[in-house]
């Protein structure tokens, strides 16, 4: 297959590019290459994918120097050039992992979220629509469950209440590419992501923070006193999630009723799914674990709550599990020591 992996420089992008041209699919990889974090380990990521920084021109394709690899700097939300992309490209599949991420830099920043999440899927759609793409897969987020305290979150809730912009636009996507599955018969499946972590992960991210923070004799921000749990799920295993949803384009739920509506299928071929471990870990034990690793005990600052942020996210995976017997496969300890051995040889901290 050629693939359109977008935001190939980013965290998941990066890794699902890999493994895709592993397994011998031609992909192009899309990336704005923005400034939210350090753009250096944006080029580094691309630089393991055989692009060298100096090769990358704004709205140009460039071949990597390993085989079934290309590379774009583009925005999502240039709409000519998006369309161009598409048209020239032929691509059978778009897996839509750029977007501007981050929940709190939501509050300070809302107009990059619309721009690159609902602008810049849009412009997805549309691709896909003109173009013959039936094969999109895109990201979504856990973000969405808000205000839900019913847990395990389950992708038959309704996710009505977003307390982020970040969630909104995140809910937004999986709107919108119900109405292309309708419209024009696009097989779209959002993935709930949940607190993915592993190598190559975002600096504004928990374990970059908190092994920045210990490594470097400054206390680490825990916000909520501690009292919050996550759903940390390694990288290796979300990837293959996604790959199994790539390989099966949604199809249409025969069983769907329009006076009892499913919220994660449809008549049309539709699906959602929660990508996750499907074991939520307290947040101090994720930082016993980091501390056992690197081998120092943290300061640690408790702190209130943060504003957007929720107390504890728990995916059901049995969606994904039904349909692809999918299940993540790696230990707590092992992601994060192979998270901090990754750490610590990138930054050259011993």
């Amino acid at each position: 297959m050629k693939i359109l992996v977008t935001g190939a420089g980013g965290f998941i992008g990066f890794h699902l590019s890999q493994k895709l041209i592993e397994r011998g699919d031609s992909v192009v990889g899309l990336d704005n290459i923005n400034d939210y974090y350090d753009v250096n380990l944006k080029y580094a990521r691309l630089n393991r994918l055989g692009i060298d920084k100096s090769s990358i021109s704004d709205n140009q394709v460039v071949n990597s120097s390993i085989k079934g690899f290309s590379f774009v700097k583009m925005d999502l939300s240039d709409r000519e050039k998006m369309n161009r992309l598409f048209e020239e490209e032929q691509f059978d599949a778009v897996c839509n992992l750029g977007a501007q991420a981050g929940v709190r830099y939501s509050i300070e920043n809302p107009h990059a979220y619309i721009d690159s999440n609902v602008v810049g899927f849009i412009n997805i759609l549309e691709g896909c629509r003109h173009h013959g793409v039936k094969n999109l897969s895109y990201a979504s987020s856990s973000s969405v469950y808000g205000l839900n305290k019913s847990q395990p979150f389950k992708t038959t809730d309704h996710t009505d209440h977003p307390v982020s912009l970040y969630a909104a636009t995140k809910k937004s996507n999986e709107m919108m590419a119900h109405t292309y599955s309708h419209l024009y018969n696009i097989s779209t499946t959002g993935l709930r992501f949940f607190t993915v972590y592993g190598p190559w992960g975002r600096p504004d991210m928990a374990p970059m923070l908190f092994s920045d923070a210990i490594l470097n004799n400054r206390a680490i921000n825990i916000f909520n006193h501690g009292n919050m749990s996550r759903d940390f799920t390694y990288i290796d295993d979300i990837v293959e999630g996604i790959l199994k949803v790539i390989d099966n384009p949604a199809q249409s739920n025969p069983k769907w009723s329009a006076s009892q509506p499913e919220a994660n299928s449809s008549s049309a071929p539709y699906k959602i799914y929660n990508i996750g471990n499907n074991a939520p870990v307290n947040l101090m034990e994720f930082i016993s674990e980091i501390e056992v690793s690197i081998g120092k005990v943290a300061t640690k600052n408790f702190m209130e709550m943060q504003d957007g942020d929720v107390e504890s996210t728990y995916a059901d995976t049995s969606g994904l599990k039904d349909d692809f017997n999918y299940k993540p496969f790696t230990p707590l300890s092992k992601g994060v020591n192979e998270f901090v051995r990754w750490y610590k040889d990138f930054y050259n901290q011993g």
